[in-house]
């Protein structure tokens, strides 16, 4: 959790509303706070909700045209790296909604690739953190330590597997290695891109480790990181200490439905893999407003102000990633209707909120506290993000449409 801690000097700019005595009312706190008050009141009066509102579904029929497009590319290209390779499963065109394409930005998306011939998943009673060379030299001392997040893989902790996963070109002395992994499937996707003579619409990006590859689009050149994944479901990770002592959002006959979805392991590095809990979020996303609040209304105007005005670009640092758990933890500390029956009261909050994370560099997962979301993003952008963040605190109307 995020303790909140206020100085008077600090009020007018998270916009913190504490009881005041009648007494007290004409201290020095008094002007800053009626600042905050009539802006909070001009967002109403002014009918700015329903402008951005208006744009939040514009981003949605955008983003929409978007992803049917990249699900087709996707459909193409994993249904033929499937067929070299029964490793890899096919990703499904979708009609509805696709749980393995997640929209980080407008043209950032990270699509997860499920790993077929792994089951029977069973947490490791002891962790050996090996390292490699992708030619199997096994390195004498660790490279770094591993994050909250990451995680080893080896085959004894799967009760059944194909024998493909027993082979050199992903195994090591017993271990699923990410990095081998990324490099065969990085290989499978350039074939598959020239077997579907997708050349012209699609191009690999080699600027790092991970499988990248810039789309075309009809309306712009989106960028796509396919990371293949084991699914793990039915199991909860050890590291997801979660929900916490007297948490109370979401309810507690949710919680048992949420973490039946499990998690998901991604290749994403070259030694660990990664944990990801995206089934379980979009379940807390699906089941945000079950009460009638405005907790969804709120999410959406942050990420266009994200997008349009906060941080822009291809590769924004904050991606809609952060923001959602910047929703989760702001959720679990107002947890009842009336903290979200006022979509500015509302929508500010989460905005505070950013802000003291991108100011304090420190955004921890919702799931697993110990792994900070923003510990390699880069301090000069954040600090850019920050000080739009502060202005807008300040005037919201500033950089409103």
């Amino acid at each position: 959790m995020f303790p909140e801690k206020f100085s008077t000097q600090r009020l007018t700019l998270l916009g913190e509303l504490p009881q005041v005595c009648p007494s007290l009312r004409k201290t020095k706190t008094a002007a800053p706070l009626r600042i905050e008050q009539e802006a909070m009141k001009s967002l109403i009066t002014e009918n700015l909700e329903d402008s951005l509102l208006d744009k939040v579904d514009l981003r949605r029929q955008r983003i929409s045209q978007t992803v049917e497009e990249v699900q087709k590319v996707v459909c193409r290209l994993t249904t033929e790296i499937s067929h070299q390779d029964i490793r890899f499963q096919a990703i499904p065109y979708s009609f509805t909604y696709n749980g393995n394409i997640k929209v980080l930005a407008p043209s950032q998306f990270l699509v997860t690739v499920p790993l077929r011939g792994l089951a029977g998943y069973r947490e490791a009673r002891e962790q050996h953190w090996r390292y490699y060379t992708l030619g199997g030299a096994r390195l004498l001392c660790p490279l770094r330590e591993p994050e909250g997040l990451q995680q080893w893989l080896c085959m004894q902790q799967f009760l059944k597997s194909l024998w493909q996963w027993h082979e050199a070109d992903v195994n090591i002395e017993g271990d699923i290695v990410p990095a081998k992994v990324l490099h065969v499937f990085q290989k499978l996707v350039e074939n598959a891109i020239e077997t579907c003579h997708l050349s012209g619409k699609v191009s690999m990006l080699t600027n790092s480790i991970a499988v990248r590859v810039a789309v075309e689009t009809s309306q712009s050149q989106v960028e796509l990181e396919l990371a293949p994944a084991v699914e793990i479901p039915n199991v909860w990770s050890q590291k997801a200490q979660w929900p916490r002592c007297l948490t109370r959002w979401p309810l507690p006959e949710r919680v048992g439905c949420i973490k039946s979805f499990g998690f998901t392991l991604l290749a994403r590095s070259s030694y660990h893999w990664q944990l990801s809990f995206r089934q379980a979020e979009q379940m807390l996303l699906e089941q945000l407003d079950e009460d009638g609040g405005c907790r969804r209304k709120c999410f959406q105007v942050m990420r266009q102000m994200k997008e349009e005005v906060w941080c822009p670009g291809m590769r924004p640092v904050i991606t809609s990633h952060h923001l959602q758990t910047v929703l989760f933890w702001t959720c679990e500390k107002h947890p009842h209707l009336k903290d979200w029956q006022v979509f500015s009261k509302g929508f500010l909050r989460l905005v505070r909120k950013l802000h003291k994370c991108v100011s304090q560099r420190l955004l921890k997962h919702f799931f697993v506290p110990k792994s900070n979301l923003l510990r390699f993003a880069d301090s000069g952008e954040l600090d850019a993000v920050a000080q739009k963040l502060a202005l807008f605190l300040k005037d919201p109307q500033r950089d409103l449409p």
